[in-house]
């Protein structure tokens, strides 16, 4: 009966793609918690403060039910304020988010165009979408004029739907927003814009890279609220009256269980903590430029001019073997395989959060260009 999995099993670890549950062991260069808030003790304040007040841990039911709680509508009303949208509406997990947007908005005679580097949430929510879909070249705005072009020649006369991250979560480069904002403004096309590794980190007040075309009528976009933010969730930031089709009309927000009104209001702490967080933002950037020169220096790489650092070996075996080793000198570093990355661009994720000092870094890219050197031998 289980033949079937082991024999898939098999064939992963034959390929150095089996992958394992792991502890958190030596110091922090994997986590997305980038302003190290989730274990800071502002939002441990936080959580404690809103069950002395009486929040409760869970919803009880989804929110078409009992389980709408006035967290969750504060929230909501708070997030639209902070980031500018029109409104606002919070999911579980930023994954359900981009899933829940893409398989019940796009209708039938659209066409959903997205980045070939887009999230495998994104690929989720067009999985289960009425529309169609096709991919154009990572950041390449041309691509995506013709692809445009080739879908209307075939008769396509819906709306488009253009599907980008602000900031790619395995590559650490920013998408040319303004750019693809123009275009949608030209077809007359949404601009749908995950800020999931951005929020926090920037724009003005931590808003994101796409601050500035929050609140237009053309522009959606995801703020994940367990990265920077340091709790849990996705905020989709909408139109009114998207967020009202998708509450009559969206499966995974009809039939879930409500968030949790207790993380609901933590979320609401970590907005008021990023939105005056720009002393970590400094010194985040900081960080990130002396990883830059020092990446450079010892290394060779040219670096991504983010907090996210890709590490390309290629192979499989060699992004897991480069991992093992720099996990031996005590850092958290993790291998990035297929199909999470395309073929052939295995590599290490190195994540630069203020959960690590700048004599960190130092360190951990020494010994970085070491094993490099080690590698090629």
């Amino acid at each position: 009966m289980l033949d079937r999995y082991a024999q898939d099993l098999a064939s992963l670890a034959e390929r150095g793609r089996l992958r394992a549950l792991a502890p958190r062991v030596g110091l922090d260069f994997a986590s997305n918690d980038y302003l190290a808030l989730a274990e800071s003790p502002e939002l441990a304040a936080a959580a404690h403060a809103a069950l002395a007040r009486g929040v409760p841990v869970g919803a009880g039911g989804s929110r078409l039910l009992r389980g709408n709680h006035p967290e969750h509508e504060a929230l909501e009303e708070e997030a639209a304020r902070f980031f500018g949208a029109e409104s606002a509406l919070y999911f579980s997990a930023g994954f359900t988010a981009n899933e829940a947007l893409l398989s019940t908005a796009p209708q039938r005679d659209d066409l959903i165009l997205y980045d070939a580097l887009a999230h495998a949430s994104v690929h989720e929510g067009m999985r289960l979408a009425r529309a169609p879909n096709a991919p154009f070249r990572h950041n390449d705005v041309g691509a995506a004029q013709d692809a445009i072009i080739a879908w209307r020649a075939k008769g396509g006369r819906g709306r488009l739907w253009i599907v980008v991250e602000s900031l790619y979560s395995m590559d650490g480069d920013k998408a040319p927003l303004d750019d693809l904002h123009a275009l949608a403004m030209q077809i007359d096309a949404f601009l749908v814009i995950d800020e999931a590794h951005a929020t926090g980190v920037y724009g003005p007040h931590g808003r994101g890279l796409a601050a500035r075309f929050e609140g237009r009528g053309n522009v959606i976009t995801l703020h994940t609220c367990g990265k920077a933010m340091g709790v849990a969730g996705g905020l989709l930031c909408l139109p009114r009256l998207l967020r009202d089709f998708m509450i009559n009309r969206c499966r995974p927000f009809i039939f879930a269980t409500a968030p949790s009104p207790l993380v609901a209001a933590c979320v609401r702490a970590a907005l008021k903590i990023v939105e005056g967080a720009d002393d970590r933002r400094a010194t985040l950037t900081s960080r990130v430029e002396f990883a830059g020169a020092a990446l450079r220096r010892l290394c060779a790489i040219e670096p991504s001019g983010s907090q996210i650092q890709p590490i390309v070996v290629g192979s499989d075996i060699r992004a897991t073997t480069l991992a093992s080793r720099l996990q031996a000198h005590g850092y958290d570093i993790r291998a990035i395989r297929p199909p999470t990355v395309p073929e052939g661009s295995a590599r290490l994720r190195i994540a630069l959060t203020l959960n690590t000092s700048g004599e960190d870094v130092a360190q951990m890219i020494a010994h970085l260009g070491e094993e490099l050197t080690r590698l090629e031998t």
